[in-house]
């Protein structure tokens, strides 16, 4: 089994930290999501883990192999980020195919069938300039990229953005094909969090230049819960507890709750007890309200 390790990654622009002191393994064979809000370091996190951008200090290791600027290690990694139709202030005149068949010299087990193949489908002209793509286009090249590369990891930052509900969903059926033939590890790194959260096994949360959470998918789910009714009533229920995002509407509130083990929520108490989607869990550790303990 490979792993991808981050120890310690520091990432600073000017005098600005993105990333404090990060700590991450990746397990092959697994469909990570990486979430958190715009400006939390995903991508600058990405882009060090897969050598496109050096880390300030810190080291990231494949099979306990450094990943920077080591071909050997390289080949089995792929970043497919989004394309900018733009070259500094120019636009892009590169066409489609010849960006994929440029894409094609940097992975040595491209797959040109089945590249040939998502061109069909997602009914993409590959004599069209980048500069005349639309934004749904341009995912849809970044994702024919990830997919025939087939990388060991694959790493893809908003691979749906712009996309329509029925590309969207394409995309992820494609996502659990490849991963049930290939047993590939996929990072997700995605805003549109429920429409992911059925196949992502395990979920990072990234916020403000830190991993606030790494855990499965499931198991996160199955101990996050929105607590309501009467503040008393929400404050007696929650004692002891490290409570989110209290709400509050005259003499009633709202928490969010994410049980530590061997905690439960008590049943005396007259409160509503509703779990909590991925997106929830999400707003309820990353909104302006840092959790405390009751």
């Amino acid at each position: 089994m490979s792993e991808l390790t981050a120890k310690g990654i520091v990432k600073t622009y000017g005098n600005k930290d993105v990333l404090h002191g990060v700590d991450l393994t990746l397990e092959s064979g697994k469909i990570y999501g990486l979430i958190g809000r715009n400006g939390a370091g995903k991508t600058t996190l990405l882009s060090i883990l897969t050598s496109q951008n050096p880390a300030t200090s810190g080291t990231v290791t494949f099979d306990g192999q450094p990943v920077w600027e080591n071909p050997a290690v390289l080949e089995h990694l792929c970043f497919a980020r989004e394309l900018n139709p733009m070259t500094g202030s120019n636009a892009n005149p590169m066409k489609v195919k010849e960006y994929l068949r440029i894409a094609a010299t940097f992975f040595p087990h491209w797959d040109k069938e089945m590249a040939d193949r998502l061109i069909k489908k997602f009914d993409l002209d590959v004599k069209k300039k980048i500069s005349k793509l639309s934004k749904g286009m341009l995912s849809m090249v970044t994702i024919i990229v990830a997919m025939a590369s087939k990388a060991e990891f694959t790493f893809l930052d908003e691979p749906v953005a712009g996309l329509d509900v029925v590309a969207r969903e394409q995309f992820y059926e494609l996502l659990v094909e490849e991963f049930s033939e290939t047993g590939r590890t996929f990072v997700i790194s995605t805003h549109i969090i429920e429409e992911a959260s059925d196949v992502l096994e395990e979920v990072i949360i990234v916020d403000q230049g830190k991993i606030l959470l790494k855990e499965n998918t499931q198991e996160l789910l199955e101990r996050s819960f929105h607590i309501s009714g009467h503040e008393d009533e929400v404050d007696r229920a929650t004692e002891g507890m490290t409570v989110h995002h209290e709400e509050h509407l005259g003499r009633s509130k709202g928490v969010s709750v994410i049980l530590e083990p061997g905690q439960r929520i008590p049943e005396q108490y007259d409160v509503t007890v509703q779990k909590m989607s991925l997106q929830k869990v999400f707003v309820a550790l990353c909104g302006e309200e840092s959790g405390h303990e009751r």
